[in-house]
């Protein structure tokens, strides 16, 4: 490779010694493709061996730990009875082209799907349909639902375990459930679970507590836990950097192995708000001052793009759309043929890439979500 990309390909050892062998990361995205039964799918075991082969680590499309929180048609789960065999069979794909298979564990919250999940109602921090879905009014869980679902993400952490992922990455981020009990648009609750913004913090930190618990006893040494949260929302009141970087202090304080900050644009300054000279994972970095890992995403295409955010602090970069188009970013990178990395879709390049048919169906159906060559 060229010298100049070298500290992309420079190893990585994370708080619980696991050595990641560079700094290109897989992003989660949703296939919209499991199976009907709630299982992975033989188009998405295809789809993560095509790109599996060069990264540090690959994060999965994020799986459902809850029967009332499924947010996305064809999204597997980690209740599905026969969910085992398969989950096996896309860990070994990935760990045997020697990158650290991830386990994305999520709730949907009020943002699940009526239709896919019991009785139709979707559940929150609180009854305050989002702006994006305003017809979908969530009920407010109790107290021991949302103990029940605590449990459900250490139970999906021990699926993890138990079919051969080297870790998970709890899904705060996003407006799902996680991210609903921290914001103060959709958590106006008045017991210990909401109110100021470190009881607005209580379930998330409750989620990582049970998570790390269930890895230290059944996960090896090295089994990884980390944390995605967005930075900002656009709900009003919302929240907003300052409060992520609250909830960036007290993520540190739990030891985790990486946080991902989950951006459209990784160069994006607060837009609730003015008089901001830098970027927000700028601002994550400096206040994480290299105390936990801070993995950046958001419209990285290049390596050089990559190499400007490794070199201005981020410890690892996060590929999303740009590995959908290009499977062998990794290749290309490494053995310099970087200018035949493609960075938009060629029409009909469905089967060359090896993508799912309901993935490219939403890729073809949404306006700007991928640069397509004519």
């Amino acid at each position: 490779m060229k010298e100049k990309y070298k500290n992309l390909f420079i190893p990585i050892t994370l708080k619980n010694g696991a050595e990641v062998r560079n700094r290109i990361v897989m992003a989660p995205m949703t296939t919209f493709s499991g199976n009907s039964d709630g299982t992975v799918s033989e188009q998405e075991l295809k789809y993560y061996k095509r790109r599996a082969k060069g990264l540090g680590m690959l994060i999965t499309a994020c799986i459902g730990v809850s029967l009332d929180g499924i947010a996305f048609p064809g999204q597997f789960t980690a209740f599905a009875e026969n969910a085992d065999e398969n989950l096996k069979k896309l860990s070994e794909i990935i760990r045997n082209e020697g990158t650290k298979a991830i386990l994305q564990i999520h709730h949907g919250g009020r943002m699940a799907v009526p239709a896919l999940i019991p009785g139709g109602q979707a559940v929150s921090a609180g009854n305050i349909p989002s702006p994006r879905t305003p017809d979908v009014i969530p009920r407010e869980l109790h107290e021991a639902e949302i103990d029940r679902i605590i449990e459900d993400f250490g139970k999906a952490t021990k699926k993890a375990i138990d079919t051969g992922f080297d870790g998970v990455e709890i899904h705060g981020a996003n407006t799902y459930l996680i991210q609903q009990f921290f914001s103060p648009h959709s958590n106006r609750r008045t017991d210990r679970w909401g109110g100021d913004i470190q009881k607005r913090m209580l379930f998330p930190m409750k989620v990582i507590d049970k998570v790390k618990r269930v890895a230290e006893e059944y996960g090896k040494k090295d089994f990884i836990v980390g944390y995605r949260f967005s930075p900002e929302e656009i709900e009003t009141p919302g929240i907003r950097i300052e409060d992520t970087l609250v909830l960036v202090e007290n993520l540190i304080s739990k030891e985790l192995d990486y946080i991902h900050i989950s951006l459209q644009d990784v160069h994006a300054k607060p837009s609730m708000g003015s008089g901001y000279d830098k970027s927000m994972v700028e601002m994550i970095i400096d206040k994480v001052n290299g105390r936990v890992p801070v993995v950046a995403v958001g419209g990285i295409h290049t390596p050089d793009e990559a190499l400007k955010i490794v070199n201005d602090g981020a410890d690892m970069i996060a590929l999303g759309r740009e590995l959908i188009m290009e499977p062998d970013w990794v290749k290309k990178a490494e053995e310099d043929h970087e200018n035949e990395i493609a960075v938009k879709m060629s029409c009909g390049s469905k089967d060359k890439l090896v993508i799912p048919d309901a993935l490219y169906k939403q890729i073809e159906n949404t306006d700007g979500w991928f640069p397509f060559e004519k």
